[in-house]
């Protein structure tokens, strides 16, 4: 593979999807009924498990997810929960992220384990038809805001936040499950090795340098562009940790993707 460097993420290029739009749908349905899946599995003490991300548990990283699925499911609720994470951000300055991510949790918190076993199972096939029903030209706009990246602001599109990064974050987290709880985690080369193949050409593009990539297990593969320079090798998941801040990474390791 050949990579080029392309001026993206700016204002007047926002960052937008790479792949084939119903590759990225189809990956999204899957993933979501994947997350379901692994959700169905958890025995009920690996519920109060601590996961990778540092202020949640088992069961609060579930209500992230299932938060973050019902806000893409209709466009009223991605407006209500933005609203409501607007007014957190005026009342304490907590990064909107952070509020938005503090509310899915939080307004899941009397939820039972079975209740949020439920809510995944229905929740993630309404999110997907959802994204796949948001037309283009709501999809092409960019988002209000910046986005920051490693400490950079970049500007992305709707659709690119819809298409991609709503399906890496669930696919991170289903990820964070397992190796939290022990359980198996479930990998194939026609689902999480095209999720990994996207973001091995974002972090291309990204760092514009000459590389030589090979990924080992069922979602990795070998990438590489004309020119020699730097060579990793290392698991497939284990780089896409690196790259989303949850393991350290040297030389272009550092170069991080949205997940």
């Amino acid at each position: 593979m050949t990579t080029q460097t392309a001026t993206v993420g700016t204002r007047e290029n926002p960052r937008r999807i790479v792949l084939e739009r119903v590759t990225a749908m189809r990956l999204a349905r899957d993933e979501y009924a994947r997350v379901a899946d692994a959700v169905v599995g958890l025995a009920p003490e690996q519920w109060s498990l601590p996961t990778d991300c540092p202020k949640w548990d088992v069961r609060e990283l579930v209500a992230h997810i299932c938060g973050m699925a019902a806000m893409a499911a209709t466009p009223w609720e991605t407006n209500r929960q933005l609203k409501a994470a607007d007014k957190e951000v005026a009342r304490t300055g907590v990064a909107q992220i952070d509020a938005l991510t503090g509310l899915q949790v939080s307004e899941r918190a009397s939820k039972t384990p079975e209740e949020l076993t439920a809510e995944m199972r229905s929740v993630g096939p309404k999110a997907a038809r959802g994204r796949r029903l948001t037309p283009f030209f709501i999809r092409n706009r960019r988002l209000p805001e910046e986005q920051s990246m490693d400490g950079v602001s970049e500007w992305w599109t709707i659709g690119y936040l819809l298409d991609v990064v709503l399906t890496r974050d669930p696919w991170m987290h289903r990820i964070d499950l397992s190796r939290a709880t022990g359980n198996e985690l479930v990998l194939t080369a026609d689902h999480d090795g095209v999720i990994v193949d996207d973001v091995v050409r974002e972090w291309a593009s990204r760092h514009g340098k000459p590389y030589r990539l090979t990924l080992t297990g069922p979602a990795g593969g070998t990438w590489s562009t004309d020119d020699d320079g730097e060579h990793l090798e290392l698991d497939a998941i284990e780089f896409c940790r690196i790259l989303s801040g949850r393991a350290p990474g040297e030389g272009l390791l550092k170069t991080k993707v949205p997940f």
